[in-house]
């Protein structure tokens, strides 16, 4: 029996994972101290009650003969892939229905989608990055190497001419820092990538957040995008679905072959997402549901820009929070992004993530998120001006 070997080539510990043990170790030791948690981007809004009503009929439906559901088809079923198709078309985007793949969440879909390429593909990622990323190809032995993503150009990248990749990850708002592409700039990754006979791997996770009209929340908004890009989307922050777990990858048929070998790929592997969960699903892009999900985007907006503002107010440069829910902060006196960390544990127990986790890129640079309650938010950012300014 021989193990994969290029395990040992990942950082000994996911980011996250750190983090937690970190703040775990800290309340042991102050049990008496309200930590407040704007860290890992989990959502605290319920369901809203369109997704309720619908998980409640689609329960009471499998305990009836009649509408009882076993297995259901790999790709999804037809009522949530039609309600995708129709999103979609209000963007102006035409996706046929055997191009939508429905999926348990797109961090799922991001890693197993990379079993249809070959390993000899060199992987480009930005730096910072969402280390899944990075690590998932790690884990299969590619060659990854990254793009300059800095201060300097906003954290937005564009193509090097001078360098060959054959996949491109781009995640648009992005996380960890919260910019935002827009056409013209997507327009030329697109046109990198057609001239390099590569494909681009778009995460549209946070899709939701872009208040600005005229920014692209699709790839296809961009024309030949379709050629050469495969999108990934999650219902996880659009709705709250981080514990119900549904999202969806769009695999267009102008990539026969991807197209193809993405449904073998799930029909092999993958059973699909529970039929439950698929109603939930198919209530958010109902007109009621949209409403609703709206109400609890823009909570996480508002929670945004009470954190931006307060960062102003401390003169601490930032970037994201207006078409995102991350808050990308320069960490204050030249301090590490774990110095950082470490400062306000202890002296207002206030946790966000490092910015050194999501590559050296990061380092100096601070992830919030505004997934919090608005409670707890608020307090969180009294703290903040307190202690700077």
């Amino acid at each position: 029996m021989n193990i994969n070997e290029n395990y040992k080539n990942l950082e000994e510990s996911y980011l996250f994972s750190t983090v937690a043990k970190k703040v775990n170790e800290f309340i042991q030791k102050n049990p008496d101290k309200k930590v407040i948690r704007l860290g890992i981007g989990d959502v605290t809004r319920p369901l809203c009650k369109a997704v309720i009503d619908a998980l409640h009929k689609a329960v009471d439906e499998m305990g009836v003969q009649s509408t009882f559901r076993g297995y259901g088809p790999e790709q999804g079923y037809e009522f949530l892939r039609q309600a995708i198709q129709k999103y979609y078309k209000k963007r102006n985007v035409e996706l046929e229905l055997d191009e939508i793949f429905i999926s348990d969440g797109a961090k799922s879909d991001i890693g197993n989608i990379l079993d249809i390429f070959s390993t000899k593909n060199t992987v480009l990622v930005p730096d910072p990055v969402y280390p899944v990323y990075v690590d998932t190809n790690v884990m299969a032995g590619r060659k990854v190497i990254f793009s300059d993503a800095n201060g300097n150009n906003g954290f937005l990248p564009l193509p090097d001419e001078n360098i060959n990749a054959d996949i491109i990850y781009i995640c648009s708002p992005n996380n960890p820092t919260g910019a935002v592409y827009n056409k013209e700039q997507l327009r030329k990754w697109v046109e990198y990538a057609l001239k390099n006979k590569a494909v681009i791997l778009f995460d549209a996770a946070y899709e939701c957040f872009i208040s600005d009209e005229s920014l692209p929340h699709s790839i296809y908004e961009i024309e030949g995008a379709k050629n050469c890009a495969i999108e990934f989307c999650s219902l996880s922050k659009t709705a709250g679905f981080t514990g119900t777990r549904c999202g969806y990858t769009i695999v267009p048929k102008s990539h026969e072959k991807l197209n193809k070998f993405w449904l073998r790929r799930q029909t092999t592997k993958f059973n699909g997402v529970p039929y439950i969960i698929q109603r939930g699903a198919e209530a958010v892009f109902s007109e009621s549901g949209q409403q609703e999900i709206k109400e609890n985007i823009n909570y996480y907006k508002e929670n945004a820009k009470i954190i931006s503002d307060t960062l102003e107010k401390c003169n601490i440069s930032h970037t994201g929070g207006k078409h995102s829910p991350y808050i990308w902060l320069k960490c204050p006196n030249n301090m590490t992004s774990w110095e950082f960390f470490d400062y306000l544990l202890e002296n207002i127990q206030v946790v966000g993530t490092p910015g050194s986790g999501f590559g050296k890129n990061g380092e100096g640079y601070f992830r919030l998120t505004s997934f919090g309650s608005k409670e707890n938010t608020i307090e969180a950012m009294q703290r903040f001006e307190k202690l700077f300014k």
